[in-house]
């Protein structure tokens, strides 16, 4: 037995003792998984049997990855597979959107992440014949991804069409220690006689080769574009003593890629081995001579690089060398290691433990693994709204970073939050450029884009999301307020924020003739159902954030050190009564109300539209996008996602609880969930105001998009927002932490049937472990002292100490649900 075998071994062991059988656990009507397939396991997902019918799905499910570099997860052998997935973040082709009628601003210029030659090809023969688990014999099988390891396993035994039994064990993973390397391992083993076997190892250029299993497709705007052209020109090609260099250029974008891999063979029967490359593939084939018994262990080293068109593909061949020649060195077992040293230190951040209900508690950790896979190396780059785990979206970044990953990683990973920023502040000058094509002040973010550009072609639903440079200002104030830095705040965030100040300022208007209120008009707020409208409620209450926030931090920095804010005024040519103009903008911000309904409508003339009658709309028509023109959903009211509820949920100090009653109560029955987006946040807010059933029904409807593939295109890729939405939802709307202005406060809303909740978070330099239970929350602090509010007193939590705050209830608690809209999430609600 080898040392990893033994590993394998003892990890396996640990293992089986917390995995659950089917029969261990009663059924549960909240748990929509088959668990004869997929067995509850607190901390893997595990597959007992595969299924060719949800290829896509599993593909995404059990995709490996760090944020920089992702792997789906497709069978080593390369088939059967709907994707064959490799995704480096922010390595993209371009193209020219050619626009039926264009005029002037449209998008010029689309972006689609590529398929990066794929690396992951295992292909195994006994007896000359190939495995295949689409028709293969299989006595034993298990496929498992674990979230303490990072380890993508697969145990199987196959028996060949001979009647020969052979034991398969392979590994993969995307290292989290370093950036650009996986590695793979394979373990074939003769259980029954001899027999002679290859093993081929391929690289392969997936993007440009021809598919004969891929079938056509009905029209889908969430999917990626297809590209007419060769994406990938090869540059150059080297092999020798089992390592494999290829790299490439893309065709439009210019952008250089190289893919290395590196090959150590390890048995007693007797073998040999020949390398090859060629344009679009490489291949190290091994011929063994397999004795029963005798255990073939062969190790597969990837590394990936990229860079932008000044960089020869030459220094990537060297960059790959380098990552490769010190992964040999260290050895697999030093790389095992550090991936699990860094996850468990993950996991001492980021966990989020439910009692006593562990199907929902292996859900959720699934869902917060994969934020870690989203975004933890990405580095430079942002997180695209399906990470690196499918070509969803185009591989597009969003919104969705700043307002439903960020808080997460704001707390629990601050350093991948402060990079996500970063990555804002670096295509700053391309914001003040789109401002300027959009006859605006300061500077506008692109809606989608990947590398800086607006890539959105339909700008009714895309451009006209204004509120993405509130998104990004909000997000970085929050992160500021939880992190205490303020160094990158003063340095670069003010930069962020003086610029869309100024975009809002300028966008906006004083009605002087009217009601002299700041009227924003013509904008998308985030329900996509109702675009191009005047004063939308969460952009303005967004906008008047924002503003305020940029004249608080320039006064800061005013205070604080007259050199820096000098350079500041000069560097952003800041005039003196510019603060003054932005505070009033801010307090004379419109925003809509209407006492007819007691409600904040959504826009202006929301509540003049005919109100979309959702029940006698059947499923197969949903999601609505899909079946109906743009045109016919803006005439009604119709939400596509939460978007006044959001706005009470991230603006919350600044509506009363009864505004958040009356809002909900209108608002939920007309929301049709066919955003990934949107049961999160309306859980947050159901818990709040007193539907704690109808909230843990949202929850569970959240926890489950991806592994019950809720919106039928999880083959797209993991929806990452989903997932950090999530962590928001168990946190905000079950925890019921606030964070208003740097002030934290807790009224939390524990669900009944749970006995309790805890999370860990970071705030500046204490970890704060916070355990909600029906009739207490107590506050353990690593690190300084900190001070919070429970329920509107003061509670100082002593430094490495911890304090129990006695509770009476969770709040008020209404039966039932809202309307009589008995759909939620595309499924009728008494079946969850």
């Amino acid at each position: 037995m080898t040392e990893l075998d033994a590993t394998e071994q003892a990890l396996g062991e640990t293992f089986a003792e917390t995995m659950v059988g089917p029969d261990d656990v009663p059924p549960d009507p909240t748990d929509p998984l088959d668990r004869t397939r997929f067995p509850i396991d607190e901390w893997r997902l595990v597959e007992k049997h595969p299924d060719v019918s949800d290829l896509g799905t599993t593909e995404t499910l059990f995709a490996v990855g760090n944020g920089y570099l992702g792997m789906r997860g497709n069978p080593e052998e390369g088939r059967p597979s709907e994707e064959s997935g490799t995704y480096v973040n922010g390595f993209h082709e371009t193209w020219q959107i050619q626009h039926a009628e264009g005029a002037y601003g449209f998008a010029r210029v689309g972006q689609t992440i590529v398929n990066a030659p794929d690396a992951k090809v295992l292909k195994v023969y006994v007896d000359d014949e190939p495995l295949n688990l689409a028709h293969a014999d299989l006595v034993d099988y298990e496929r498992s991804l674990d979230f303490r390891s990072g380890l993508l396993r697969r145990r199987l035994v196959w028996r060949t069409p001979a009647g020969k039994k052979v034991q398969v064990h392979t590994t993969r993973l995307v290292s989290f220690a370093q950036r650009h390397l996986s590695v793979m391992t394979l373990d074939v083993t003769m259980l029954e006689g001899d027999a002679p076997i290859v093993i081929s190892s391929q690289v392969i250029n997936r993007q440009d080769g021809g598919d004969e299993y891929t079938a056509d497709e009905e029209f889908d705007p969430r999917k990626a574009e297809s590209l007419a052209h060769r994406v990938l020109e090869p540059q150059t090609q080297w092999c020798a003593d089992g390592r494999i260099l290829l790299g490439y250029r893309t065709a439009q974008s210019k952008l250089g890629i190289a893919v290395g891999v590196d090959h150590e063979m390890v048995t007693d029967n007797e073998w040999s081995a020949a390398t090859s490359t060629e344009a679009d593939q490489g291949k190290q084939v091994y011929r063994i001579s397999a004795r029963e018994g005798q255990t073939i262990h062969l190790e597969k080293l990837a590394a990936y690089h990229n860079g932008p068109s000044g960089v020869p593909v030459r220094e990537l061949f060297d960059r790959c060398r380098r990552t490769l020649d010190r992964a040999r060195i260290e050895g697999v077992e030093a790389v095992l290691d550090a991936q699990r040293e860094w996850l468990e230190k993950y996991w001492a951040n980021a966990d989020v433990e439910v009692g006593s209900h562990p199907a929902e508690q292996q859900a959720i950790r699934w869902n917060l693994f994969q934020l870690a896979q989203a975004s933890a190396r990405a580095e430079v780059e942002g997180v695209p709204a399906k990470g690196v785990t499918g070509s969803g979206y185009s591989g597009h970044y969003f919104w969705d970073t700043e307002v439903y990953v960020l808080p997460f990683l704001t707390y629990t990973l601050p350093q991948a939050a402060r990079s996500a920023l970063r990555f804002r502040y670096l295509m700053l000058d391309a914001a003040r450029r789109r401002a300027r094509e959009m006859a605006q002040d300061g500077a506008l973010f692109p809606w989608r884009t990947i590398s800086g550009e607006e890539a959105s072609a339909y700008y009714a639903a895309g451009t006209a999301q204004y509120h993405i440079d509130a998104d990004i200002s909000f997000a970085l104030s929050k992160y500021v307020d939880a992190t205490g830095d303020t160094d990158f705040l003063l340095e670069e965030g003010v930069d962020m924020l003086v610029e869309t100040a100024r975009m809002w300022a300028d966008l906006g208007f004083f009605d002087e003739k009217g009601d002299g209120l700041f009227h924003i008009h013509s904008v998308t707020g985030p329900d996509e159902y109702t675009t191009v409208v005047n004063d939308n409620l969460f952009t303005n209450t967004m906008a008047r954030f924002n503003l305020r926030r940029a004249a608080e931090v320039v006064q800061e920095l005013k205070d604080r050190d007259g050199a820096d804010y000098d350079r500041m005024v000069k560097r952003l040519e800041l005039g003196p009564a510019e603060t003054d103009f932005w505070l009033r903008c801010a307090e004379q911000m419109a925003i809509p109300y209407d006492d007819r309904f007691g409600v904040h409508p959504q826009d202006l003339h929301f509540l003049e539209r005919e109100v979309w009658d959702l029940a006698a709309t059947p499923l197969e028509k949903r999601p609505l996008l899909l079946h109906f023109h743009p045109l016919v959903l803006y005439r009604f009211q119709v939400l596509k996602q939460a978007d006044v509820v959001l706005a009470m949920f991230l603006q919350g100090d600044q509506f009363t609880l009864a505004e958040k009653r009356a809002n909900f109560e209108y608002y939920d029955p007309i929301t049709t969930g066919d955003s990934s987006l949107s049961a999160v946040v309306q859980s947050i807010i159901a818990a709040e105001v007193g539907y704690s059933e109808l909230a843990l029904r949202y929850f569970h409807a959240g926890l489950f998009v991806d592994l019950d593939d809720r919106h039928g295109n999880t083959s797209d890729g993991v929806h990452v927002a989903s997932t950090g939405g999530l962590w928001s939802a168990l946190v905000n709307g079950f925890g019921g932490l606030r964070d208003h202005g740097g002030v934290i406060s807790f009224d939390p809303r524990l669900p009944e049937p749970w006995p309790s909740l805890r999370w860990r978070m970071r705030l500046r330099q204490t970890r704060l472990t916070v355990t909600v239970t029906q009739d207490a929350i107590e506050l353990a602090a690593e690190g300084p002292r900190v001070e919070v509010w429970v329920r509107g007193e003061q509670v100082a939590v002593p430094a490495d100490d911890s304090v129990r705050v006695e509770l009476t209830g969770h709040g008020p608690r209404i039966p039932g649900e809202v309307g009589d809209v008995p759909l939620i999430w595309g499924k009728p609600r008494d079946e969850d």
